[in-house]
């Protein structure tokens, strides 16, 4: 349900970098837009992995007496950490509007002290990969569940958004997603390996392109998608 695209928590609305990479020219064809995704699951969706199997560890480990020091304690942490390693003003914006809508749909959909707890904690939201972990914790799955979610919506979003800006044929896109099952695969499990790591040893995987197409398209008085 979580990586359901008719999940109701915004994702929809949101490109990941593809419009900003079609307008440049950098995607294309289906094949270029492997390409695209490959780089982008490799970075920002690894990243967004190990943060939200870490958020879903921790978020299992939280005693419900302390539901109310959730912000100050690991779950806070990776938000603060997660911060750090989004470089672009645009995109740590659209991380905390998914992570806000990603944790009312959660919450509306069965009621867990501890997502209540977050929202209050973090009133402007949660960085989403962090409210991806505790959301799938909250609905009874685990660390590496989460880390595919995350790779799954960082693969998925693009693609889709490829068949409405380009008209590509969603029968060669679905065939792109499925040739990157095994990568999405092997970057689950690497990062359900850093679920319990300390925060601030979590992976930092950059991608420029991406921070600097994402300040460039929240400038654009025209387009399609949020982000």
């Amino acid at each position: 349900m979580l990586a359901d695209g008719r999940f109701p928590a915004g994702g929809h609305a949101h490109s990941g970098g593809l419009e900003a990479a079609v307008v440049a020219g950098r995607v294309s064809d289906p094949g270029t837009l492997e390409a695209f995704l490959r780089g982008r699951v490799a970075t920002s969706g690894a990243t967004a992995a190990a943060f939200a199997a870490a958020a879903c560890a921790a978020f299992g480990g939280l005693p419900e007496a302390e539901t109310g020091t959730v912000g100050e304690g690991r779950l806070g942490a990776l938000d603060t950490e997660l911060e750090a390693r989004t470089p672009a003003p645009a995109l740590r914006a659209t991380s905390r509007r998914l992570g806000r809508q990603l944790l009312r749909t959660a919450r509306a959909i069965g009621h867990h002290p501890g997502l209540d707890a977050l929202a209050a904690a973090l009133p402007g939201g949660p960085h989403q990969p962090v409210a991806l972990g505790a959301a799938a914790r909250a609905l009874g799955l685990g660390p590496h569940a989460a880390a595919a979610a995350a790779l799954h919506d960082a693969a998925t979003g693009p693609a889709t958004a490829a068949v409405r800006l380009l008209g590509l044929d969603p029968f060669a896109v679905h065939g792109v997603l499925a040739r990157l099952a095994p990568d999405l695969d092997r970057l689950a499990a690497a990062a359900t390996g850093h679920a319990d790591a300390p925060a601030a040893e979590l992976p930092a995987y950059g991608a420029p392109s991406l921070d600097i197409s994402a300040e460039l398209h929240a400038t654009w008085e025209v387009r399609l998608f949020a982000s």
